[in-house]
C-alpha cells in the first residue's frame, strides 16, 4: 500500500498528544464474557487521507472499518473477515475487511454520497435503506468462504452487525462505535468496543434427576441475570470518540465501567490501516488475463497504466515493461 501523508500539522500534534492506536482485549466475570477496546483514531485519519474521503463519507466507513477491526478477537488462526453492508438509501454501503494479523481496509459503494441538505446530527439512518449485511469468514487452509447474511433492520452499522451475531450466529454480542470531529471536520478521536458472551464449556451428566435440572435453570437465570448487567454497563459507557479525543486512558474505561465483574486485559495488539496490495501484485494479475486481451493493452493503453485499489485507494503506475 503506498499511505498517503498526512499534512495536517495541527492534526498531527493533537495525534501525537493523544493515547497510541492499539486494542486491549479483555476478559471479566470468571471468563463468562470477553470484550475488546479499540483506539482507532489513526487508523481512521489514514483511511479518510488514502480514500480521500469527506466527513459524512469518512463517518460512514470509519464506522464500519471499525466495527470490522472489532471482529479480529472473534478469528481463529489465520483468518480474515469481510463485512458488506448494500442498501437501497444514498449511501448505498459498503466493503470492509480485517486480517487477524491486525490490518483494516475497505471502500464505499457510493463517494461520494449525496447530501440534499446539510446534515443536522451524526444519525446515518437516513443514508441508508433497505437492504443486507453479509458476513464472510475465510480460514487459513478453506477453500470457500463461510457466509452469513441479514436484513439491515437498523440503519446502523453497529446495531445492525449486533443483530447478525444474534441471528446468524446466535452469540450474545454487542457492538458501539463512535468518531469525533472538531469544527473544522478534523477527525480527533475514532473507537469502538466489542462484547461477547462465550459458549458454555460443554459436558455430559451420567445421572439426570430433578435436582440437576432445577440447577440448570437456576444457572440459565444467573446467566440472562448477568448479561443484562454487562448490558446496562455497556449502555452506560460515554462517548468513545470524544474519549480517546480528550486525552481518555484505555484502561480507565475498562476497569472503571465494569468493575463490578472484575475485568482482566490480556493483550495488547496494533491495528492498522493497511492493505497487502502493490505494484507486482496488479502486474502479475494483468499478466494473467487472456492473451488477446493483454496484447490489447499493451498495443493501445498509456503506458505506464494506472491502477487503484479500491479497498484502500493507493494508485500505481505500472510500466509495460512490468508485463512482457
Amino acid at each position: 500500500m503506498i499511505r498517503e501523508e498526512i499534512k495536517d500539522e495541527e492534526l498531527l500534534k493533537h495525534l501525537q498528544s493523544i493515547h497510541k492506536d492499539e486494542m486491549t482485549i479483555f476478559v471479566m466475570a470468571d471468563g463468562r464474557v470477553r470484550g475488546a477496546f479499540l483506539n482507532g483514531t489513526r487508523l481512521v485519519n489514514q483511511m479518510r487521507a488514502n480514500q480521500h474521503l469527506g466527513i459524512l463519507e469518512t463517518l460512514v466507513l470509519g464506522q464500519a472499518e471499525l466495527c470490522a477491526a472489532l471482529m479480529i478477537p472473534t478469528m481463529k488462526g489465520r483468518e480474515r473477515v469481510s463485512l458488506h453492508y448494500e442498501s437501497n438509501g444514498p449511501a448505498v454501503g459498503f466493503g470492509v475487511e480485517a486480517d487477524s494479523s491486525g490490518y483494516v481496509r475497505g471502500h464505499l459503494l457510493q463517494n461520494p454520497i449525496p447530501v440534499e441538505k446539510p446534515l443536522e446530527n451524526w444519525d446515518l439512518a437516513p443514508f441508508f435503506g433497505e437492504g443486507t449485511l453479509t458476513v464472510r469468514r475465510m480460514g487459513e487452509g478453506m477453500k470457500a468462504p463461510q457466509v452469513g447474511m441479514t436484513e439491515i433492520l437498523y440503519k446502523n452499522i453497529a446495531k445492525d452487525l449486533t443483530h447478525y451475531f444474534a441471528q446468524s450466529e446466535q452469540i450474545h454480542t454487542a457492538f458501539n462505535t463512535s468518531i469525533q470531529f472538531d469544527r473544522q471536520g478534523r477527525v480527533i478521536g475514532a473507537g469502538g468496543m466489542f462484547l461477547q458472551a462465550l459458549p458454555k464449556a460443554g459436558g455430559k451428566s451420567s445421572v439426570k434427576t430433578e435436582q440437576v435440572e432445577n440447577d440448570i435453570d437456576s444457572k440459565d437465570d444467573e446467566d440472562e441475570e448477568l448479561l443484562m448487567r454487562v448490558e446496562n454497563a455497556f449502555s452506560a459507557m460515554p462517548s468513545i470518540g470524544k474519549w480517546f479525543s480528550d486525552g481518555g486512558d484505555m484502561e480507565d474505561v475498562i476497569y472503571g465501567l465494569f468493575r463490578e465483574f472484575k475485568p482482566t486485559a490480556v493483550l495488547n495488539r496494533e491495528i492498522i490501516f493497511d492493505c497487502p496490495c502493490s505494484a507486482e501484485y496488479y502486474a502479475r494479475q494483468i499478466k494473467a488475463l487472456p492473451k488477446k486481451e493483454l496484447a490489447d493493452i499493451l498495443a493501445n493503453d498509456p503506458d505506464p497504466l494506472e491502477i487503484v485499489c479500491h479497498n484502500c485507494g493507493s494508485a500505481y503506475k505500472i510500466p509495460k515493461s512490468m508485463l512482457v
